[in-house]
């Protein structure tokens, strides 16, 4: 009786460029077999020149040439599919220079962004009425509203992205992270459809 390998491949994995992928790099595997650490160490993917950053790996794949490898072996999938592998040739050290200038352009773009907001629904005006039913003197800086709204302003947006630098505040994603998270999935799930050898018509002719 064939012993079972359980498979899981990895949804995503980090490689640098030119380098020998084995079955461990690509999925979990779980079995009573003593040939467990072979199995860790089987090449299934080369690295080379033709491959951009991106090189999608089927699981159909993986377990055809296992099962070429490894008769008496039965290997069962659990998970996904499919396996995206994203080539770093070289990692560029930080440019502190283009950080700044980056930092510069967002903070000037936010704030035109809140300043049009409050030129668009009056809320200067707002805060005068507000001053004036509360207090009932006409004010045109009424700071003891703008002051504390300003505070109240900066704050909010903390809590909204839910980080002090790279300080958490909770275990909650903020919404750019939920929004970053599904952009990835939805290229993930582009790649495995387009850039899947299973799928490529000329792997037949």
């Amino acid at each position: 009786m064939s012993e079972i390998v359980y498979l899981r491949m990895k949804k995503k994995v980090e490689t640098t460029y030119l380098k020998k992928v084995n079955l461990k790099d690509i999925a979990y595997i779980s079995t009573t077999s003593p040939l467990k650490k072979e199995l860790e160490k089987t090449p299934i993917y080369r690295m080379t020149k033709k491959d951009r950053n991106v090189v999608i790996v089927d699981s159909f794949l993986v377990i055809d040439h296992l099962n070429t490898h490894y008769h008496n072996l039965e290997f069962q999938l659990v998970g996904p599919t499919h396996t995206v592998i994203r080539i770093q040739k070289y990692k560029k050290s930080p440019n502190v220079f283009m950080a700044a200038i980056v930092w510069l352009l967002l903070f000037i773009g936010a704030a035109m962004t809140i300043v049009n907001f409050h030129y668009d629904v009056s809320m200067q005006e707002v805060q005068q009425k507000l001053h004036y039913l509360l207090t009932g003197e006409q004010n045109q800086y009424p700071l003891w509203i703008q002051i504390p709204y300003s505070f109240g302003l900066g704050i909010g947006m903390l809590l909204f992205f839910n980080h002090w630098f790279r300080k958490r505040i909770n275990e909650e994603p903020s919404p750019l992270e939920v929004e970053i998270f599904n952009y990835q999935q939805d290229m993930d799930q582009y790649l495995t459809h387009y850039e899947n050898p299973l799928d490529d018509d000329e792997r037949f002719d």
